[in-house]
């Protein structure tokens, strides 16, 4: 009999990573028969199956407050951790509301036990499981350890305790190797590492006709080549590395193009690109994407299809959707060796274009000749599809999410 299956975090909207992954999740884990439900603070699931509570999302006002009051700092006033409690004691009603409403046999935490960007929905989740011992699948993403602006706090006590809690009905999934060892080093908890997937099953569809269109609403012409980074405008992504191959390559038909808007990390960042486009006299375009599509503008799928190149120059990624959805689209892509990448993704003998910290020109003539050389473009593209489809589909997930699930209900249910 299907189970009902509650994802919980504080956003399942957009095209973060988080969101995408759990609906990749959510997708495996309705084939097999069973049903999903969301809880966030900002969703965009069908309102039948969710339930949206404005004070867990990450951007609330209550909870941007509490994080400016104890990051940064090393002591909390007695305000603030009423502040704490107080918004823990609302968010644990709601959670219970979700359970009973939807009848939740299990639920997934995305990486609300992981980093600490909503500190009292993750302490509300974790008396959830304590007092329940309903099974729970925590997916953890990033931990609050790899990031510099957590490292300075006034909230230890609460870290410790729930970012990620040590309960017996809590299933750990990583993923990549480093997270799994750290995690083991800093916490004694055992996890399982489940890679960011796609479905290489079901190779995507373009059309020619749909790319010629597309093109031509951007303001493109036939001569021109796409190359897009299709990450959030945040400094760890490294797109200053993509301005300066395109403007290396010398070409006035070389167009940049960056998929998502300024991160959570302010627009800073966002105004620095742009002056160092301009000065180098790059064609830098923003266009802020969505998925699913929305009518008045291109979806991410759309981008990746009618690109020609991917730059992905990130200086520190968990996994790397993008990477792993330029290889799925067939495009041939520019990467920096960011840690996760050597330890776990070079090892498998993808045909990349690799960047070691800085950009080389024999990076920039290599670029050139595969934008150049549609029959190298076709080989490299391929080859790297069909080891893709090895390490990082669906069918490994499936594997993966079925034996989770039957250590919940073998062992907890």
């Amino acid at each position: 009999m299907g189970k009902h299956i509650g994802f919980v975090s504080t956003r399942f909207a957009g095209t973060d990573g988080v969101s995408l992954e759990a609906a990749k999740w959510s997708e495996i884990i309705e084939r097999s028969g069973h049903r999903c439900f969301w809880f966030a603070g900002d969703l965009d699931h069908d309102p039948e199956r969710s339930l949206r509570v404005p004070e867990a999302f990450f951007k609330h006002e209550t909870n941007k407050a509490i994080d400016e009051a104890v990051f940064g700092r090393k002591r909390r006033s007695r305000e603030t951790t009423q502040a704490i409690h107080d918004l823990r004691t609302l968010l644990k009603k709601r959670l219970y509301e979700f359970i009973d409403k939807f009848r939740i046999d299990m639920l997934v935490a995305q990486n609300l036990l992981t980093i600490p960007m909503h500190l009292p929905l993750g302490l509300a989740m974790t008396e959830v499981i304590a007092e329940t011992l309903i099974p729970t699948v925590a997916h953890h993403h990033d931990f609050y350890w790899e990031r510099t602006r957590f490292s300075v706090n006034a909230v230890g006590d609460y870290l410790r305790m729930a970012f990620p809690p040590s309960l017996p009905t809590i299933q750990h999934v990583v993923i990549n190797s480093a997270a799994q060892e750290e995690l083991a080093l800093r916490t004694g908890l055992s996890s399982v590492i489940i890679p960011n997937v796609l479905d290489f099953e079901n190779p995507p569809q373009s059309d020619e006709k749909d790319t010629h269109a597309f093109r031509r609403r951007i303001g493109l012409v036939p001569e021109d080549f796409l190359i897009l980074q299709p990450t959030r405008i945040v400094q760890r992504k490294g797109i200053e590395h993509a301005i300066d191959l395109v403007h290396q390559l010398g070409n006035r038909h070389f167009k940049l193009l960056i998929s998502h808007e300024a991160g959570d990390e302010g627009v800073e960042y966002a105004d620095w690109l742009k002056d160092h486009a301009r000065e180098r006299g790059v064609d830098l375009r923003l266009i802020a994407t969505s998925v699913p599509d929305a009518p008045d503008r291109p979806s991410l799928w759309d981008l990746y299809a009618h690109a020609d190149f991917i730059t992905y120059p990130s200086l520190y990624e968990g996994f790397g959707n993008a990477f792993l959805e330029a290889v799925y689209f067939k495009k041939p892509l520019l990467i920096n060796r960011y840690a996760i990448f050597v330890r776990d993704i070079e090892p498998k003998n993808f045909d990349l274009i690799v960047m070691d910290g800085y950009l080389t020109k024999k990076n920039v003539q290599k670029v050139r000749e595969v934008l150049e050389n549609p029959d190298l473009r076709e080989r490299m593209t391929t080859h790297n599809y069909t080891v893709a489809a090895r390490h990082y589909s669906y069918a490994m997930l499936k594997r993966q999410l079925d034996n989770l699930m039957a250590n919940c209900f073998g062992v907890n249910g």
